[in-house]
């Protein structure tokens, strides 16, 4: 279903280093100009692993450790700077909730706005508006700007929206965080209906506890490199152990 191989993934930092006036007026005395120095840093570094049909597949791994880049990547958010991604079924990216909402327009605006984004029809919004809304439990905020909103609940809003179709592969960053603890609870057991209903999930999260109970399979990454891959609680155990010492 998702075939990752050796993708390597770059950013160029763009860090122009001692500048300043009082370094201008060194180099124009000296008649020297120093050359602009660029930094890169690798993000991903020749990662490589297989997702069948059907698995739910956590990563796991220190902040930083390019868990989030490479959803980005496998998402096609973002192209790798070597190696390819190769994903058969339609992609549903539940990534940085709430990105693709207007700050100004309402939740009821945002709903289309951001449904559009998503690649769903005005009609198809339509049919489902009620059943968004339903759950995000923004009833009594629908006319109210996004801006005003608290970072739970547009993240309520956005998961809601995201989640209002059954996509064939599910790229998620550390959703079931969201809103209080009874939509943390609402959010993971829509994530089982998917689950059950034969999704392949690729899933981000720091908790442990999470990963075990979605997860059938785990891939750890460290400084952008695959460290194990294998049985969720093993990969889990051996995490935990190093993280400890």
């Amino acid at each position: 279903m998702i075939d990752i191989k050796n993708v390597s993934m770059k950013f160029n930092l763009g860090i122009e280093k001692d500048f300043s006036l009082k370094q201008a007026f060194v180099e124009m005395f000296n008649g020297k100009k120093k050359k602009k120095s660029y930094d890169g840093f690798w993000a991903l570094k020749n990662v490589t692993f297989h997702v069948d049909k059907g698995e739910v597949v956590g990563l796991i791994g220190s902040n930083g450790a390019g868990k989030s880049t490479l959803l980005k990547v496998v998402s096609g958010v973002m192209k790798p700077t070597k190696g390819k991604v190769i994903t058969n079924g339609v992609i549903s990216p539940m990534i940085e909730l709430g990105a693709g909402f207007d700050q100004n327009l309402t939740a009821r605006e945002n709903i289309y706005l951001n449904g559009a984004i998503l690649g769903y029809s005005k009609k198809f919004i339509d049919e489902k508006f009620e059943e968004i809304v339903e759950f995000s439990e923004l009833k009594d905020f629908l006319e109210v700007p996004v801006k005003n909103f608290s970072s739970g609940m547009t993240a309520k809003l956005a998961f809601s929206i995201a989640t209002i179709v059954d996509p064939e592969i599910l790229i998620v960053d550390e959703i079931l965080s969201v809103g209080d603890i009874k939509f943390q609870e609402k959010s993971k057991n829509k994530m089982m209906e998917m689950i059950r209903g034969g999704t392949t999930v690729l899933y981000v999260s720091h908790s442990l506890e999470s990963i075990k109970d979605l997860c059938t399979k785990v891939v750890w990454i460290e400084h952008g490199e695959v460290k194990k891959v294998g049985n969720t609680k093993d990969v889990c155990d051996a995490y935990y152990k190093e993280q400890m010492k």
